[in-house]
């Protein structure tokens, strides 16, 4: 940071910030007593796991709470204006015009009835005037700022028109229509895959860097906070407990909460070990808290940390909240791999329990009046992979490549066009119903999104007993019953919470009762569609470790499918690159990550945010502007040809043919030397 921004006047000054929610029983306090300062051009990351009070501090920031919430101290300064004493016709002006916000989900937040054009005319007709071709123009201006391709035409879409990356990307031009001074970036690149979200942050910097504009940064992500933070804030249960520069967080974070979050990041050198993981979660906010809020999860919590609230303590131009440090006798920690020891490899049997061959998926595109197939959507086209009992194949790759279909294809949950599934050396007829029920059984599938997974009319009980009365597995009622208490503290939950409804758990709880579902009938092979995908650092790490104790204790074979490579890196034996519905290279985990061969490998690696232990910054991320193009319609030769920047004549012709490269490591490219 520039010496005239570090002596830049404060734009946000925020005081003693509380939030309370009124419920039936007693009130929950989100937020209390948070103070924060961000000067111009500067970006305050606010990181910490859900349920902390992250969103909530925002909210009561730009006067959007719910209305059962409703902000009962503190003071909120931007620049002098008093935001907490205007009235709600003048905060209008205020937000959308001097405070941008980009919310988390931009699918649910963008209106699906509305073009573009008009959402984004929306903030231009009330916080500028612009109507008319003066906002369409403007409109179109802004959607080029962000990266949108053929912005005049795209005015005139809808959302749903839009891939993720680019709805983020209107999401981002909306928030800026109105010019703000201040940016509210509420988790921008959850759930996005690693190069959009490198699109996404390279863009934001460079917006904010010709702007002017401060940034609060709402994030869980550690790789994201490196890339884009100039300080950090750690909150925790409403609290924040922590806070100083980027650099300073990331060499040596000083309370013990920020240790463990490091330690519990997964990654090749953890391999082979259990993660640090946290234990418990955070603890409900509607109840008093006498001494420190993180104790009953600290190892190093001593009896007064039980007693007495800890006060801010000052190590070296840090804050930090812990009794550790009062005094200035605490030691300064430096930051440390995962100290995990117990071992979760799981040796390999060394025959293969499922193999597919040459799996192909092409769904039908229907245009007319009389509905006729006018092409075909290539979502999986030849894919052949195989896996051992007691292994981990990740399966990786951008949004729209075809992973989650060829995981639901082995199930027959996508009837598949072509190829063939084999397991245990027997091929497997779709056709026949009788094999379709023994792979269900044998095949289980963990999904993306737990709480859409799961009946949420049913209790959790319930919902484990029904896969084994469908697929007559279990037994009696009472055996049933007795497999569900079991599995249900074997994931870590209560055999008590078999009464409770989904909506009554967290996302991370919700993630393992998915995984005990898929459990219940004895699989033997589990398809893991993101299952790590929005979690929190400590609950990733508590469901990382569940999964390898299962698969030691089991010989569970997983195929999991993921655009996290950080997990790859701690979890994969194998791993298979896909790109626009084919394997572009594959092999051990160890080979296709540290010696990558396919330029998209290489580019998907590149695009990670890598933590500099020493600095905290993210030294390198490369950026891909263009987007993958429509399985619809796929280029001709290597379907990545247009985004590689080695592409030959050859690559533009004639798709490549596999090179085995040595020890199983396979690549499909022209260029590649064997």
């Amino acid at each position: 940071m520039s010496d005239s921004k570090r002596g830049a006047a404060r734009l946000l000054e925020v005081e003693g910030l509380t939030v309370t929610i009124r419920g039936a029983q007693c009130a929950a306090r989100p937020v209390e007593g948070v103070g924060l300062s961000i000067k111009a051009g500067e970006t305050f990351a606010l990181l910490g796991e859900s349920g902390c009070g992250k969103s909530m501090t925002a909210l009561a920031i730009a006067r959007l709470l719910p209305e059962a919430a409703a902000i009962s101290g503190g003071r909120v300064m931007l620049g002098d204006e008093d935001l907490l004493a205007l009235p709600e016709s003048r905060m209008r002006r205020v937000r959308g015009g001097r405070i941008g916000m980009i919310f988390q989900e931009p699918a649910t937040s963008l209106n699906p009835v509305m073009t573009i054009g008009a959402q984004i005319g929306e903030v231009l007709a009330l916080h500028r005037g612009l109507t008319g071709g003066a906002a369409r123009a403007e409109s179109r201006r802004l959607l080029e700022e962000v990266g949108i391709p053929a912005a005049q035409e795209r005015l005139d879409a809808y959302p749903f028109q839009f891939s993720g990356g680019m709805r983020q990307r209107v999401m981002i031009a909306m928030a800026l229509a109105g010019e703000p001074e201040l940016l509210i970036a509420d988790e921008p690149t959850t759930a996005l895959d690693v190069t959009i979200q490198a699109q996404v942050l390279e863009l934001l910097a460079r917006l904010q860097a010709e702007r002017g504009m401060a940034m609060l940064l709402i994030t869980h992500d550690l790789g994201v906070v490196s890339r884009m933070a100039h300080r950090v804030g750690l909150l925790y249960a409403g609290e924040l407990i922590e806070t100083g520069s980027r650099e300073d967080f990331f060499a040596a974070p000083l309370h013990p909460y920020a240790q463990r979050l490091f330690a519990a990041l997964p990654d090749s050198a953890a391999r082979g070990r259990m993660l640090d993981a946290l234990p418990g979660g955070v603890p409900s906010l509607a109840q008093g808290f006498a001494g420190c809020r993180f104790a009953p999860r600290c190892p190093q919590a001593f009896e007064r940390c039980q007693i007495d609230a800890p006060g801010w303590n000052t190590v070296k131009n840090r804050n930090v909240r812990c009794h550790l440090y009062e005094g200035g006798n605490g030691i300064l920690p430096q930051r440390q791999a995962s100290k995990g020891t117990t071992s979760c490899l799981c040796p390999s049997s060394g025959s293969p329990v499922l193999e597919v061959s040459q799996l192909a998926v092409h769904f039908p595109v229907k245009k007319g009046l009389l509905r006729r197939t006018a092409g075909w959507v290539r979502a999986v086209d030849g894919v052949s992979l195989r896996l051992e009992a007691g292994r981990t194949l990740a399966l990786v790759g951008e949004s729209g490549c075809g992973k989650t279909t060829v995981g639901r294809a082995i199930l027959q949950l996508a009837p598949p066009t072509a190829g063939e599934v084999m397991f245990d050396g027997a091929p497997l007829r779709f056709r026949d119903r009788v094999a379709v029920r023994g792979i269900r059984q044998a095949v289980q599938m963990v999904f993306q999104d737990p709480f859409a997974s799961l009946n949420p009319r049913l209790s959790i009980g319930d919902i484990l007993e029904e896969g084994m009365v469908s697929l007559g597995v279990g037994g009696t009622a009472s055996v049933r019953q007795r497999v569900v208490d079991e599995l249900l503290e074997r994931v870590g939950l209560s055999a008590q919470m078999r009464w409770r409804y989904p909506h009554e758990f967290s996302g991370g709880q919700r993630q393992r009762l998915a995984i005990a579902r898929a459990l219940a009938v004895s699989p033997r092979v589990v398809v893991c569609d993101e299952p790590t995908s929005a979690l929190d650092v400590s609950v990733q790490a508590q469901l990382l470790n569940l999964m390898c104790e299962l698969q030691r204790e089991r010989g569970l074979a997983y195929l999991f499918i993921t655009h996290n490579l950080a997990v790859v890196r701690y979890m994969a034996d194998e791993v298979a690159v896909m790109y626009l519905g084919r394997i572009v290279e594959q092999g051990s985990a160890a080979r296709v990550l540290e010696t990558p061969v396919h330029p998209y490998t290489r580019m998907l690696l590149a695009a990670v945010p890598r933590i500099d232990a020493e600095t905290g910054a993210c030294p390198s991320m490369a950026v891909v502007a263009a987007e993958p193009p429509s399985p619809l319609s796929p280029p001709t030769g290597c379907h990545f040809h247009p985004r590689c920047a080695l592409a030959a004549d050859a690559c533009r012709t004639a798709f490549p043919a596999a090179r085995e490269l040595g020890h199983g490591h396979i690549v499909r490219c022209h260029l590649a030397k064997v």
